[in-house]
């Protein structure tokens, strides 16, 4: 089937659409009716009839948006009226959703009259707290935004108008900065002067173009003075009237800075490409054919061609799915009364700057892993970079709070880091870790120095403030890399090459001498293995961490640092956690990077230090030593093992942490079953802290939870050893290094 055949069937199969309704609270017992509906929900209402600002608090109020439109002027499609634009509203009520966590009632109201349709938009205030006007012709649109801006007390906003103006604007932002040019001075022709264009060429004046140097064409030529004087044009097109002879598109670009397309496809040749000024940018946003395609712009000039379109198989994408939900998050977490120019250019300031900024490996990869970095092809976000969310929202509440407009006053900090948890209960987690580790200044060697995610995570570690990071390799490698990246820090390097290493090599002789390492291997050592340097780095006090295992296989990683620092004082053996965060819940997983065939002491061992781990995380540990046997119903000596640990450890007077086994999976994490099964448990509620019989089981078991139970894992955390120590796994992405380095971080203040 084609894309139509398969946008139908995507569409109508069961249930129909793309959106549903689902309850936020229980309703399974006579109870949770009683409250939900009648008698218990005469009380809030109550409440709210005495105040009506309670609605926020008592109802989906505070985060729902009304997506309305008639249909009159949808995109690509023009006028195909109320109903047939449902399915778009429902996707525009998909994207809030699925980018910014927004509930959304798509209105499609059969009224082209513009009295009505304000009078029908305002009676509905009452339910939700935003507007997003959508798919609506002009010129009635920009009457109908600015009577409803005026008479509702929550913020109205035309996506077709504005959405463009945003994220072009962004772009432009950056645009200018890579070319060096200066915005008040550039010449502007846009093709198009529907409301999309006359908002963005408005927008473009508020982050400092000049009026007077913006030449705007419709399908007649330029709007010129005279067309203006002859009512040629609407009072909307009349603002960007210019004293210039008439002409047609090819005169306006002539000589022109900047190109900005919002009309139709295929109108602009190569010639008017040539005919503009030195270094233009060229923004061809008709989709789904821009005026003129990426590569023929670019082979127009042989000088830099900025180059942005509507579409997503070209760089630098103008994508409005980077505003909207953005700009209603901000809003509505505020309780914003209106959005202002100054929440827009907020929007537009934060994405240019997200834009400067490294890239996550999950976005590359998520574009074919094809380079994203700042630079001429890489002016504007990538819309499913997650980061949008926490880094345009508090830009947007931020500005709300300082115009005026906002009902309450928000901590931006915590409401970052509260966005943050949003994207998942992973990232919830590690931001305790990543605040934790930011009190202190710890040492953190990365043994892969010259590994390009290494240098990435290098510079976010120092960025973010979670420690200082120390590349051992090549310094010229490392250097090269570091400017090649366009990373904007100095790192702190040793170079095994010219660094003095000498008295780690004596320090390992000495620890190994007995192991059959003489004096000059250890030298070699030093000198050729970075693992083993990072460990006599770590042992010395030199460094307080030591993260590796990124291009090794995780045993000939493991060995270096278990050989020189060894396992702490009260340990025998180190052992790997993975922490699985659901979406409200967390465990903790052991062994499943070690120890093959633990006895009841390695047991004993890991169950301890995974809990201290878990603490770490601000997660009380409950713990469960599993097996495929309950309290005894199978007698061996797999069975044995798991429930005379879990017993040592109860009669442990040390041990402040609940915990029993050996039990099976399903009894240590579902609640009904230990407390109505096996209520003489000593768990009372599900555990945390899962202690596997062996290495193959949990190994396995991670993994499917991973992959099949949608889980998000953070690890392999090292425990046990006698200072901090971290293994990653072969292809971890740079924010798997960076979190590490925060749990690093933190085990090395424990200290």
């Amino acid at each position: 089937m084609g894309l139509e055949d398969d946008a139908r069937e995507y569409h109508r199969t069961d249930p129909p659409g793309k959106i549903e309704i689902s309850t936020t609270k229980p309703t399974n017992t006579q109870r949770d009716l009683s409250l939900a509906y009648s008698p218990g929900v005469a009380a809030p209402c109550l409440d709210i009839d005495e105040d009506e600002e309670r609605a926020f608090e008592y109802t989906a109020k505070g985060n729902m948006v009304g997506v309305v439109s008639n249909g009159t002027a949808v995109l690509g499609l023009g006028d195909i009226g109320a109903q047939a634009s449902k399915p778009v509203m429902e996707g525009k009520g998909v994207l809030f959703k699925r980018f910014a966590d927004i509930d959304v009632f798509d209105i499609e109201l059969d009224e082209t009259d513009v009295d009505a349709f304000c009078r029908s938009v305002e009676a509905m205030e009452p339910t939700f707290g935003g507007i997003n006007l959508e798919d609506i012709a002009g010129p009635e649109c920009f009457e109908i935004e600015q009577r409803l801006r005026e008479s509702m007390d929550i913020p109205v906003f035309h996506d077709d108008q504005h959405g463009t103006a945003i994220i072009s604007g962004a772009g432009l932002l950056n645009a200018v900065d890579i070319l060096d040019k200066d915005i008040s001075e550039m010449e502007i022709t846009f093709s198009g002067a529907g409301a999309s264009a006359i908002a963005t060429a408005k927008f473009y004046v508020e982050l400092g173009a000049d009026p007077d140097n913006i030449t705007m064409c419709d399908s007649s030529g330029i709007i010129t003075e005279q067309r203006a004087e002859n009512d040629d044009v609407n009072e909307y097109k009349k603002e960007f009237a210019r004293d210039l002879p008439e002409g047609d598109l090819a005169d306006a670009m002539e000589g022109a800075d900047m190109f900005v397309g919002l009309s139709v496809g295929g109108i602009v040749s190569q010639e008017m490409v040539a005919s503009m000024a030195e270094d233009p940018i060229v923004f061809a946003m008709a989709n789904p054919e821009p005026e003129i395609g990426y590569e023929a712009a670019r082979e127009a000039r042989d000088d830099t061609v900025i180059m942005a379109t509507g579409r997503s198989d070209y760089p630098n994408q103008v994508n409005n799915v980077l505003g909207f939900p953005f700009l209603f998050r901000g809003a509505l977490d505020v309780r914003a009364t209106s959005i202002t120019e100054n929440m827009k250019m907020a929007a537009a300031e934060a994405l240019a700057e997200l834009a400067r900024k490294d890239v996550p490996d999950a976005v590359v990869k998520a574009y074919g892993d094809q380079p994203l970095q700042y630079g001429p092809e890489y002016v504007i976000p990538k819309p499913v970079d997650p980061r949008v969310l926490f880094e345009v929202a508090p830009a947007v509440a931020e500005a709300a709070m300082d115009e005026g407009v906002a009902r309450t006053e928000i901590d931006i900090d915590a409401y970052s880091e509260k966005l943050e948890a949003r994207l998942g209960k992973s990232r919830e987690m590690m931001r305790v870790v990543l605040n934790k580790a930011k009190s202190t200044d710890q040492r953190i060697a990365l043994a892969e120095g010259t590994d390009e995610k290494m240098v990435r995570a290098a510079a976010q570690i120092q960025e973010q403030g979670i420690g200082d990071p120390v590349l051992l390799g090549n310094s010229d490698e490392i250097e090269g890399i570091a400017a090649d990246l366009g990373l904007d820090f100095t790192p702190e390097i040793v170079d095994p090459r010219v660094d003095e290493t000498e008295g780690y090599a004596d320090r390992l002789h000495e620890l190994r001498q007995r192991k059959g390492i003489t004096r000059s291997e250890a030298s070699e050592l030093v000198q050729r293995d970075t693992n083993y340097l990072g460990s006599a780095m770590v042992e010395a006090g030199d460094a307080d961490a030591l993260l590796t295992g990124l291009t090794h296989h995780y045993p000939s990683a493991l060995r270096p640092p278990l050989e020189v620092i060894g396992t702490a004082d009260d340990a025998d053996y180190a052992a790997g956690v993975y922490m699985l965060t659901f979406k409200n819940r967390v465990v903790f997983i052991a062994d499943a990077t070690v120890n093959q065939d633990p006895d009841e002491e390695v047991l004993e061992e890991i169950t301890r230090h995974t809990a201290e781990l878990a603490r770490r995380f601000n997660v009380e540990p409950r713990a469960a030593l599993l097996s495929y046997s309950n309290f005894g119903s199978v007698e061996n000596e797999g069975t044995r093992k798991p429930r005379a640990a879990a017993a040592s450890l109860r009669e442990d007077p040390d041990v402040d942490f609940p915990v029993d086994g050996e039990m099976q999976a399903d009894t240590a994490v579902v609640e009904e079953i230990l407390t109505d099964t096996y209520e003489f448990s000593e768990l009372d509620q599900p555990a945390n802290v899962l202690v596997f019989p062996n290495l193959e089981a949990g190994n396995i078991a991670y993994k499917l939870l991973q992959r099949l139970g949608g889980a998000e894992a953070i690890g392999p955390m090292l425990v046990g050893m006698d200072k901090p120590v971290h293994v990653m796994q072969r292809g971890d992405e740079v924010k798997d290094i960076v979190n590490l380095a925060g749990v690093a971080a933190v085990d090395a203040q424990q200290e």
